[in-house]
């Protein structure tokens, strides 16, 4: 038989990316996929440009203290929660995904409703809101994360993209610095703070540049805003290539020696599973949730994690710099990285939603 599956999930790139990943693979196995976002979040420009049927419900946003949004939640959780069992109504899934996220609760609310079996997967070490209700739904949870706090978990990794847990970045590297301008040779340090860059790290590094090519070490930085990282140039100085955003991080995963990064799942799964020896920064607010994400690649020995407050120009001075040239200290951090958390979390989710999904549970509409 055909299974159905509704995958719910938006809102940031730390919900809709594993979403995707694990649709692949799914629609790889013939899969009906349907997803559910809200019109506010990446899901309403990533998911139709992946080609998967998307539904949207209005948005409720889960205040994490008491505000007037707090008042208003209950009037518009129930008018989400109905759009949720129209769109369960009509599609008639097998099993309801949920990664995170706002329109995770109606989905799983509307889910237990119509008595459809529930994936939950949660992709940082600590939950979120909407999974730890998910949670209770449910004995399938997955988790990113081998700690995270949750009943029933386990660890089956976070879903990444195929273009990147296959990446051989050996095999790439001339072709990535080709790609971005830089010189085939040199030591590289790639820097990014995500889509909407970090500007402490830009202002560190670019502060540092002076001495980053002193040291014949080039830089690929991806500074979210361009204008955020002004690195003082000399001629005949090592390349400082400076970019909003980069598209194929595919190639620049294998260009680089060594990247400086934030700490998000995502970031942390892919820089880890590549072998790529990585600075986890993780963001100053929050409920800390970047650094707990950093933790089993760190104790690992595969990525150095520093506080945000002490990324300064000093420090990759005193710190990035020398490790940049040590080869052999590269060499053991990537491969303590590359071993640590699992390249295969895509099958592995979808390998768990098919067996839910075909175990069943009773139809929509089937006598209850």
């Amino acid at each position: 038989m055909t299974v159905r599956v509704l995958l719910a999930g938006g809102g940031t790139a730390g919900h809709t990316s594993p979403l995707l990943a694990t649709a692949a693979v799914l629609a790889a196995e013939g899969v009906e996929i349907t997803c559910l976002g809200t019109p506010r979040g990446l899901e309403v420009t990533l998911i139709p440009q992946a080609g998967y049927p998307l539904e949207l419900v209005p948005p409720v946003p889960l205040p994490r203290r008491p505000n007037a949004d707090l008042a208003k939640m209950p009037v518009r959780l129930r008018r989400t929660v109905k759009a949720a069992i129209e769109v369960i109504d009509r599609v008639q899934p097998d099993v309801v995904v949920g990664f995170g996220g706002y329109v995770s609760v109606p989905a799983y609310l509307a889910a237990r409703r119509r008595k459809v079996p529930i994936v939950v997967h949660e992709g940082n070490a600590r939950p979120g809101v909407a999974n730890k209700l998910g949670a209770r739904f449910t004995e399938h949870v997955a988790t990113s994360f081998p700690d995270t706090d949750l009943p029933h978990a386990q660890c089956l990794g976070l879903p990444i993209r195929a273009q990147i847990s296959g990446l051989d970045r050996a095999a790439l590297r001339a072709e990535g610095r080709a790609h971005f301008g830089l010189d085939p040779d040199r030591p590289t340090l790639l820097v990014t703070g995500g889509s909407q860059g970090a500007r402490r790290i830009n202002q560190a590094v670019s502060g540092a540049a002076r001495d980053l090519a002193d040291a014949g070490i080039q830089v690929l930085h991806a500074a979210g805003r361009t204008e955020e990282a002004t690195p003082a140039r000399r001629e005949g100085d090592p390349p400082y290539v400076v970019a909003d955003f980069i598209d194929r991080i595919d190639l620049a995963y294998a260009a680089a020696d060594f990247i400086v990064c934030r700490a998000g799942a995502n970031t942390v799964t892919e820089v880890a599973v590549t072998g790529l020896p990585a600075a986890f920064v993780p963001l100053p607010h929050g409920n800390g949730e970047q650094a707990v994400n950093a933790h089993p690649v760190v104790q690992a020995g595969g990525a150095l994690l520093i506080d945000d407050a002490a990324v300064t120009s000093s420090w990759i001075d005193q710190a990035v710099i020398p490790l940049l040239l040590d080869d052999s200290r590269l060499a053991r951090m990537g491969s303590a990285a590359a071993h640590e958390l699992p390249r295969d979390a895509d099958r592995r989710l979808a390998d768990l939603v098919l067996a839910v999904g075909r175990a069943g549970g009773p139809k929509v509409g089937a006598a209850r």
